[in-house]
């Protein structure tokens, strides 16, 4: 990522060197290339759409983590929706638009909304590009499930601010510490199993899920990529027959005790439970949902911390 960047400096120093005007080929390392030319920035965002931006003036960010990594990528949210409540700081200035999956487009047109960022993972909203886009209001949408994929936003979006420095602070210079916790997996490939609590159920995830990723780089073995039917069938039967080395839950929801009981209820009041290694090992964990069920953004480095410790003991 490193060498990117020079690279990318150096193209930009030669241009200025021959006083040509504003336009270079910015990469990251996905298949994402913005560009720019005049000011404006070109980029293929997450469902193939190809966007041109060009300072946009009034953004409207429907989704919480991606609020917040607009403004780390420098931008001003204008425009929010109600789950960034408690993730970025709400000014009175800000247009709140109501819930993540149904967001007041009327609003938006009338307070002349000139970009908006959405999920490509939330249907709803990949139904409104149309209506969004026949408004004159460019759109740009983002599916982030790993690291990887925040540096691909975090490269667009720091390209339409025209902050690399804040690419370098906010995605550059955190691989590094998450290549410093990767390192600490000592080869014993510790099994694990992975579970999302909420109110209503428990899910157990495998290594495609954000939490699941980072465990997979920190060296473990999740039970559910060994054993589909546990996505879809929670069976104590099958985790006392995979018995895993650790388990971790992480709550969503609003509750994060209601998402416990649930816990309580559909497993640990099972008697097999008291029987499992991790359990046993005191090797079972409660992940806080700021940094495993939502997007960590900026804090990457510090999950993969939590998870590096949890498995291979505080350093």
């Amino acid at each position: 990522m490193k060498t990117v960047i020079k690279v990318v400096g150096v193209v930009l120093g030669l241009c200025l060197l021959i006083g040509c005007a504003k336009t270079a080929s910015l990469s990251a390392s996905s298949p994402q290339s913005p560009s720019s030319a005049a000011g404006a920035v070109t980029f293929t965002d997450d469902l193939g759409h190809s966007v041109t931006v060009d300072h946009p003036k009034k953004t409207a960010v429907l989704s919480g983590s991606y609020a917040d990594a607009w403004q780390l990528a420098g931008g001003t949210v204008a425009a929010y929706t109600d789950d960034a409540k408690g993730t970025i700081e709400i000014k009175n200035d800000m247009l709140n638009l109501g819930e993540l999956n149904t967001p007041n487009v009327e609003s938006m047109i009338a307070n002349k909304i000139d970009f908006v960022i959405l999920s490509g993972a939330i249907s709803q909203h990949v139904k409104l590009r149309d209506t969004l886009e026949s408004a004159g209001i460019k759109t740009a949408y983002f599916k982030v499930e790993n690291f990887d994929d925040y540096a691909r936003m975090m490269k667009v979006m720091t390209n339409i601010t025209e902050r690399a420095d804040l690419y370098q602070k906010n995605v550059t210079d955190l691989q590094a510490e998450i290549q410093k916790q990767i390192s600490r997996a000592d080869g014993s490939k510790p099994t694990v199993l992975f579970l999302r609590a909420y109110s209503s159920g428990v899910k157990a995830l495998n290594s495609e899920s954000m939490t699941g990723k980072m465990l997979k780089d920190l060296g473990c073995v999740n039970i559910a990529d060994q054993q589909n039917s546990l996505l879809s069938d929670l069976s104590m039967e099958t985790i006392v027959a995979k018995d895993p080395d650790f388990i971790f839950v992480t709550t969503m929801g609003d509750s994060k005790q209601a998402a416990l009981d649930m816990v309580q209820k559909l497993l640990i009041s099972n008697p097999a439970w008291s029987g499992l290694k991790a359990v046993k090992e005191n090797r079972y964990y409660v992940l806080p949902k700021e940094l495993f069920h939502l997007k960590p953004n900026n804090r990457w480095g510090e999950s993969y911390q939590i998870l590096a410790d949890d498995l291979y003991g505080k350093k």
